[in-house]
């Protein structure tokens, strides 16, 4: 497995120890552990997101773009990015939801019919690479994952400002954004999708 697929299949390993990072301390209900969870998922996130832009850099340095790459790279994101979205669906304080039901199941069913397409399009030989547009939506995910978590730390350190509610509102058309940008993408892809396919 050469230096770029190392840093894709990280982020595929990380995703789910992110997720128990983020939820043992609403698990167990310790505040001890809630306080300790925001300087160590923060940063787990920030490797994450590190290692994506590192496994695109070392693939165009090292001439190691392969289709194994433009699979599971795109593959890796979605593992990432859904892993953090639905932590946010929850919050240590109980009351609070920063990520609502109807938008995750819609990126949800947005990611999984884009990396169905992707392994339609891997069967019949062709390896489609993210478009532009998939890289400004990743962009909003990274974004707004950020935004939240910095929220919910400021919960879990017991910091929360008296216009946490406008905040939260923030967060909230981040997510909105992040809808609209992933479904704009994806019809670029099915469109992209379609040419290709015609080609063959």
């Amino acid at each position: 497995m050469n230096t770029s697929n190392k840093f894709t299949f990280s982020r595929m390993i990380l995703s789910p120890v992110f997720f128990l990072l983020y939820f043992i301390p609403i698990w167990t209900k310790n505040e001890k552990l809630a306080a300790i969870s925001v300087f160590i998922y923060i940063p787990l996130l920030a490797f994450m997101e590190l290692t994506d832009f590192f496994d695109g850099y070392f693939a165009r340095k090292n001439n190691e773009v392969t289709d194994f790459g433009k699979l599971f790279d795109p593959f890796a994101d979605v593992m990432v990015h859904l892993a953090t979205f639905l932590c946010f669906m929850f919050s240590f304080d109980s009351s609070i939801r920063y990520m609502y039901p109807i938008i995750f199941m819609l990126i949800l069913y947005r990611e999984m019919s884009q990396n169905f397409l992707r392994m339609v399009a891997a069967s019949k030989g062709t390896a489609i690479a993210a478009r532009k547009g998939g890289k400004i939506k990743t962009v909003g995910y990274v974004i707004s994952s950020f935004y939240t978590l910095f929220l919910e730390s400021l919960v879990r350190l017991n910091f929360v400002p008296s216009f946490f509610g406008v905040m939260k509102i923030i967060g909230l058309i981040l997510f909105i954004l992040c809808l609209i940008a992933s479904y704009a993408s994806f019809i670029d892809y099915l469109i992209h999708f379609g040419k290709l396919l015609k080609q063959k």
